[in-house]
Formats: C-alpha cells, structure tokens, sequence
C-alpha cells in the first residue's frame, strides 16, 4: 500500500495493493494495523454508498459538532473528490485538494474529521462509498456552497444534479466560526 500526503494536512491519498490474475483482481478495502502505520487510526462506525449520475456534484458536506472523519472510494466508474479544510484555526482554513478516484485505479482517500467534503461524477455514472468514524446525525448536517468562490475548487466538468441542500447552502464566510470544528476537535 502507498500512502502519499496530499497539500492539505492530514488528507492522504491510499493506493492500495490490487492482486491482478486471469480471473480478475483482489485488494483489501481496510485493514486498521496498515492504516494506523501511516497515521490514520480510524474506527469505522458506519458506511455509505451511492450511486450517481454524470456531472452530479455531491458536497460540501460535514457535520458539526460531531465531525466525522471519512474514508472513500469508487467501485465503479470515476468521480473528482474533494476535501476542505474549515477549521478557522487551520493555517490552511479554506483551502482545498482534489483527486481523481476511479474503479480502474482504486485509490481511495482518508478525509479526517474537520474538513467538508464533496465529488463530482466524471463517468456515465458512478458508485462511491464511504466508511465514516461517527454515525450521521440529520441534527449535525451541514453543508457549504460546493462554487464558494472564496474556496475556488474547480470542478473539471459543468455541474449538474445539484440538491436543493447544495444549491442553497451558505458560502463559507456566511457560517458562524462555531458552527464550524477546530484543530482541537478534529
């Protein structure tokens, strides 16, 4: 497994080892002593899927008080994944990285606790899942505007498939700084 630090603190991008034969392929989805070795030592309390459509944007999503930390992959098709950092007392408060996750690459990558998160489907369709350390609660859901342009992501492909959540959800400047985690809370 290569582990590789992305320009955002914390957010890792995970190549896996896949064992390719003539039959197809193998590879381990988690595996806590491997992950805790490169620093994500993470119980999961939940997982999640879904399945979408060509230019849907899902995100910026995170909850607040209980932040969740999240591992994600695709198993199939291919997505632009997204993790922001909004912890105000971060160096790196407001800045974002990107990767692209595909069934074919199965990279996944590990989001902590403290920043939201978001994808774009890039292929006719997509599967993404996620495994999260806290439960979701609707109580704690937030989201951020997914085109704040204080946050710049540039989504490779027009947007489509926009939730009513999404479209209205508030700039980044628009939400209270305690409304939002800490490094101390992460």
């Amino acid at each position: 497994m290569k582990i590789t630090d992305t320009a955002l603190a914390g957010v890792k991008l995970i190549e896996p080892k896949v064992f390719s034969d003539d039959r197809g392929w193998f590879m381990e989805n988690w595996r806590h002593e491997h992950y805790l070795e490169a620093g994500i030592d993470a119980q999961f309390v939940q997982t999640n899927s879904s399945h979408s459509s060509q230019g849907v944007i899902r995100g910026l999503h995170f909850q607040h008080p209980a932040s969740q930390g999240k591992l994600v992959w695709v198993s199939a098709g291919e997505v632009f994944d997204v993790a922001v950092d909004i912890r105000p007392d971060s160096p790196q408060f407001g800045q974002w990285v990107g990767a692209h996750l595909t069934a074919t690459n199965h990279h996944q990558l590990w989001i902590p606790p403290g920043f939201a998160h978001g994808f774009q489907v890039l292929s006719q369709t997509a599967t993404f899942h996620y495994q999260c350390t806290t439960p979701y609660r609707a109580e704690f859901d937030r989201a951020i505007a997914y085109n704040d342009p204080d946050i710049g992501v540039i989504w490779p492909q027009p947007p489509q498939g926009i939730s009513s959540k999404d479209a209205n959800a508030p700039m980044l400047s628009a939400i209270g700084q305690d409304q939002l985690p800490t490094c101390a809370s992460s």
